[in-house]
């Protein structure tokens, strides 16, 4: 691989020991492949892996297999994500250390690996808000969170500029933001491509107004956990020198220096993070913590003009969520679908929605046709499902396939809904017909790669 020649220019020009093989790592070396485990699904990694040495639940794997054909992987058991990036896991542990729960925004958060990472590591009960700015990302993002399946969390899409009328809400907010692209190269011949001393510019303007969106959302005393996949200091130290000394913040130690090859800033005197392929294993990576001036608890949103809708029918609630979920949830109709929010969050959920265009709330449990609840993909994967709500049928690996394929399937258990499971665990809703089942596997989520492997992946183990 050839790098442009501004760039290698630019990395030279730092005289950074940290940075001395980088260029040479990025031209001739090939990325490694790392998995983060879902304990809450009761996922654990195998015997003898190497494990990833900031994050508890993720390891490395020797070669990259066809995750695709995994029924593991459509059931939320573990998240494909590059060691680098599980670093979030090790800041919000470090941070949260003596916190109730919180409530965190990922403001740039698709396709979701930071924030099933975050979701993981937060306090019990913390409010988790995830939004994307572009729509096709914004629904990438909304699946992936469904398959971890946490109900404590809003999906969101929209300008980060949004969050600015959420006054001092939120208790963290991780700000993955857009940037060049840097740290992609060794995998991504298009991040080669793209970049130029001009793109890097309008990078920094763009990183430089979210910022400041969100650092309006951020309550004082709060943290910023800014971080690019990039290596040049113009989105990295001096953006973060401008956060300190423009907006009123202070770096903090989170202690990922600890850690062998994580290198420390360069030309700043703020504690900044900074992965790099070859001392690391694991693709190009920036983190900093940064903690907002003041001290105080993060306040409610002003009430929504148009809040969620509580679903009532002859005067009465209609909760299909008291049924189906273990826990304390209100019903509420959003975007044609019934949603169940935990009742702990439902204010704050349905007082959010007057200022952001939320598209995914808690858990989604169901679709209506006429008077019927369909049950929806999302409440078979969702952890708070209530065990034996539905009748469970045990399906082989080829079906297991079939299902996520959307293709017909053939089960012989009693007519009506049915769970479908695979090695005991959920995999998804069919209605049984008798002589076939309506495969109600949601069709923007199914598989369409074939030549799946004769043998079943075994990239885990669960309980």
């Amino acid at each position: 691989m050839t790098l442009p020649k501004a760039f290698v220019e630019e990395i030279e020009s730092y005289g950074a020991d940290c940075l001395s093989g980088l260029v040479r790592t990025l031209s001739t070396s090939s990325p490694e492949t790392s998995i983060r485990v879902n304990r809450r699904k009761g996922a654990e990694m195998p015997d003898g892996v190497d494990r990833v040495p900031w994050c508890g639940d993720g390891f490395y794997l020797a070669e990259r297999p066809q995750f695709t054909f995994d029924p593991a992987l459509h059931q939320g058991l573990y998240y494909v994500q590059d060691a680098s990036s599980m670093a979030i896991s090790h800041a919000i542990k470090e941070i949260t250390s003596d916190m109730r729960p919180v409530r965190y925004l990922d403001a740039c958060a698709a396709p979701g690996g930071k924030t099933t990472a975050a979701i993981a590591s937060l306090p019990p009960g913390s409010l988790v808000t995830a939004n994307e700015y572009d729509y096709k990302r914004a629904a990438v993002l909304a699946e992936n969170l469904a398959k971890w399946g946490s109900p404590d969390v809003v999906v969101t899409r929209g300008d980060t500029a949004h969050f600015s009328r959420l006054h001092e809400c939120f208790d963290i907010i991780a700000a993955d933001v857009p940037c060049s692209g840097e740290g992609m190269m060794r995998k991504d011949a298009e991040a080669v491509a793209q970049w130029s001393p001009a793109l890097v510019a309008e990078c920094v303007g763009r990183q430089r107004e979210i910022v400041g969106n969100l650092w309006e959302a951020l309550r004082p005393g709060g943290y910023l956990i800014y971080s690019t996949c990039t290596f040049n200091r113009h989105e990295n130290e001096e953006t973060v020198d401008y956060i300190c000394d423009t907006l009123g913040g202070r770096s903090v130690d989170v202690g990922l220096l600890g850690f062998e090859g994580v290198a420390r800033a360069i030309g700043s005197s703020n504690v900044c993070y900074r992965f790099i392929p070859g001392r690391i294993r694991g693709e190009g990576l920036f983190m900093s913590v940064i903690r907002k001036d003041g001290d105080r608890q993060a306040s409610q949103p002003k009430t929504a003009k148009k809040p969620l809708t509580v679903l009532t029918k002859a005067g009465k609630e209609i909760s299909p969520s008291e049924r189906w979920l273990d826990g304390d949830f209100r019903t509420v109709m959003l975007t044609g679908r019934v949603f169940a929010l935990p009742a702990e969050h439902a204010r704050w959920m349905t007082d959010a929605s007057s200022s952001l265009d939320v598209i995914s709330a808690g858990v989604c449990v169901a679709s209506v046709k006429g008077r019927d609840f369909i049950p929806a993909q999302e409440l078979a994967l969702s952890a708070a499902l209530r065990r034996d709500t539905f009748p469970r049928c045990e399906v082989d690996y080829p079906t297991a396939l079939s299902y996520l394929r959307r293709e017909s399937i053939t089960v012989d258990s009693p007519r009506g809904f049915l769970l479908l499971t695979y090695r005991g665990l959920p995999l998804g809703f069919v209605k049984n017909l008798g002589n076939r089942a309506n495969n109600l596997y949601p069709s923007s989520w199914r598989v369409l790669s074939q030549n799946a492997p004769d043998a079943v992946p075994d990239i885990i183990k669960s309980l």
